[in-house]
């Protein structure tokens, strides 16, 4: 099924759960509306979120890099961009995005619909950048800017851990002199649908297991898994 916004109750529920409010909501759907979308209706070459996703893209590099500048005066420059595109990559916005439940929220024409396109990482993250860039049209850097502190630079320590799970495990495995493996155990659902299950072993030892929509982002749940596991038994 196709979700489609006829009704400003649904904008006003996405708007609630972005902490926002536009002053013109056309700015807000146009940042939701996918190309396959906009083609099936005909609309012009620019009636989707492509542009607004390239603004928001740019704010989003500023308003983080000014965040961590401020935040961590003893980084220097290649620490800080590490930190920052940990911060800012395609399956942290994803996961930024699903928090806030905005896969839902997207408009998505059939053929893209079918074929799995609202639980793409890549899809949800862009959009995710468009409506940053909608906030700044509609309400200024100043409002753009809490907007990605109140929602993307939070709980840090633990969304850092998360990002970069398997580089983490791997540098740690590998200071221990351990080998770390992970292997398919599942993969179920459609082609359009499918879910992974993903087993973490070291030292061929079964550590932990995780689940996804691609196998890296199931290697991703079964590291952090891992991950947390370790900082339960250093406390």
């Amino acid at each position: 099924m196709i979700y489609t916004m006829n009704k400003d109750l649904d904008l006003g529920i996405l708007e609630n759960a972005l902490g926002y409010s536009f002053k013109d909501r056309s700015l807000l759907k146009l940042a939701l509306t996918h190309s396959s979308y906009a083609n099936e209706l005909k609309l012009n070459k620019y009636g989707n979120y492509e542009r607004l996703e390239f603004l928001g893209d740019a704010v989003l590099e500023l308003t983080t890099s000014w965040f961590f500048y401020l935040e961590y005066p003893n980084k220097n420059e290649g620490e800080l961009t590490r930190m920052r595109s940990s911060m800012v990559c395609e399956m942290a916005l994803a996961y930024c995005a699903r928090l806030i439940d905005l896969p839902k929220f997207i408009l998505l024409g059939k053929g893209e619909e079918v074929t799995g396109g609202r639980q793409r990482d890549s899809i949800i993250s862009d959009v995710y950048e468009a409506v940053i860039g909608a906030i700044y049209l509609d309400g200024g850097f100043e409002e753009a800017n809490r907007f990605v502190r109140k929602h993307v630079l939070t709980d840090l320590e633990n969304k850092q851990l998360f990002y970069d799970a398997k580089t983490i495990l791997q540098e740690y495995v590998q200071k221990k002199g351990q080998t770390l493996r992970y292997e398919l155990i599942s993969e179920t659902g459609p082609d359009h649908d499918k879910s992974f299950e993903v087993a973490a072993y070291i030292d061929d030892i079964l550590r932990s297991k995780g689940k996804g929509k691609s196998k890296k982002s199931a290697e991703q749940q079964s590291a952090y898994a891992v991950l947390l596991e370790m900082k339960k038994t250093e406390k």
